[in-house]
């Protein structure tokens, strides 16, 4: 039985690293690094990964601001996350938290634009109730609710 265990966290892991290698940016196409550098001009701490047919780019901008990056091969985004401050939220998102979540803390706020949609993943956090991890999307629909 242990030896199972050990095989499946072996192939997971194994699977983990081989789904996202780091790369150089001298290996990712120059149309996407001039895509990049163009969009995101005073980006810092910047590190490329290949994740599956994808180049990944984290990067930060300003004081402490995460971002992630997915490019397809045509130096296309696919994907963009970044954190953000709660002013930036939509205001349905903030009625919906208001309504849902009365009481909670919002922490950790990331902003999630997938191929053209876009969800606000947040931490709602109370001294006195369960805390969750919520996805709520640009108009204020709830999409999931985890406890946290």
């Amino acid at each position: 039985m242990n030896k199972q265990i050990l095989s499946i966290g072996v192939a997971l892991l194994i699977g983990s690293i081989a789904q996202a290698q780091d790369i150089p940016q001298s290996q990712v196409p120059s149309i996407i690094v001039n895509k990049f550098n163009k969009e995101f001009p005073k980006a810092s701490d910047i590190e490329w990964e290949m994740d599956g047919n994808l180049y990944n780019v984290d990067f930060e901008m300003g004081w402490n601001k995460d971002h992630d990056v997915w490019y397809n091969a045509e130096g296309d985004v696919v994907k963009h996350k970044e954190e953000i401050a709660k002013s930036e939220l939509p205001k349905a998102v903030k009625d919906r938290i208001k309504t849902d979540f009365k009481g909670y803390s919002v922490d950790d706020l990331e902003r999630i634009t997938d191929n053209d949609k876009v969800v606000y993943k947040l931490e709602l956090d109370a001294l006195t109730q369960q805390d969750w991890d919520a996805i709520i999307d640009a108009d204020g629909n709830l999409i999931s609710k985890i406890e946290d």
